[in-house]
């Protein structure tokens, strides 16, 4: 059997009175991609934030890459966590060039300061920014830059220091049809690499699930719903459950939709 990658065992998170999260069970192994849905409030951001560190439960266990939050230098542990979310990407300076703003993910900082970075990272860099289709950008600032350029760009970002999981919080969410089929072709092909890390994709819309994603997981009022293979969980029933609303499913040579039944 795989290696678990991520595991949720009864999360709870709480914000005064208010129940984020409540009582979470979900576990992500190595080969898979997944896509995570629900309706605004759901939790989705929340369960995210939790597997980048960047939160932790108020009960039960969050583990990532086989360590305990709570019992782990989460410093150390974000080096091997891609994350792209548009809180992060309104902590890069517009004025700072492309190719600066993707070599600072090897570090995991926003803007350059007086970190060094070596030959084979300038090179990763070029890389990323060639696969993801932002190379000729390199020498502009990220404040010029179209919504999904940035997108793009924040991907090769969090690629940057070879994680082991990348985290993307609703990497469609602004862009026109155009940049989102962009971005949806880049992360395909992506997800078809298989040197590529774990993948974990929040959105709204199953026409942003990207073909080659395996797994699924719905999301409503702060609980789990449904998770599991992709075809399993997107179903009429599992949709209309999530969403309080009575909808059918399509899908099309790895694409997904949904419209509702009137």
């Amino acid at each position: 059997m795989t290696a678990e990658v991520l595991r949720l065992d009864q999360v709870r998170l709480t914000r005064g009175p208010k129940t984020i999260l409540d009582g979470v069970d979900w576990s992500v192994r190595e080969g898979q991609h997944w896509v995570m849905l629900g309706p605004n409030g759901a939790g989705k951001t929340t369960v995210l934030q939790v597997a980048a560190t960047r939160l932790f439960p108020t009960s039960g266990q969050a583990w990532v890459l086989g360590r305990r939050l709570g019992r782990v230098d989460v410093f150390e542990l974000r080096s091997r966590v891609g994350f792209a979310s548009a809180a992060l990407a309104g902590r890069i300076p517009m004025g700072e060039r492309v190719s600066d703003a993707v070599v600072t993910g090897a570090y995991g900082v926003t803007g350059r300061w007086r970190e060094a970075y070596d030959a084979a990272d300038e090179a990763r860099a070029r890389d990323l920014m060639a696969a993801f289709d932002v190379l000729g950008l390199a020498e502009r600032t990220f404040g010029t830059l179209s919504e999904g350029e940035r997108k793009r760009v924040q991907i090769a970002r969090a690629l940057m220091a070879d994680p082991e999981i990348l985290l993307l919080d609703e990497p469609a969410a602004g862009l026109d049809l155009g940049g989102r089929e962009e971005l949806v072709a880049a992360l395909a092909e992506l997800a078809g690499d298989p040197r590529a890390p774990v993948m974990v994709l929040v959105t709204h819309h199953l026409e942003e699930i990207p073909p080659g994603f395996t797994h699924a997981a719905l999301m409503a009022r702060g609980r789990l719903t449904a998770s599991g293979e992709i075809a399993a969980v997107l179903t009429d029933a599992n949709l209309a459950g999530a969403f309080g609303l009575p909808l059918r499913v399509v899908a099309d040579q790895g694409r997904w939709g949904a419209r509702a039944i009137r």
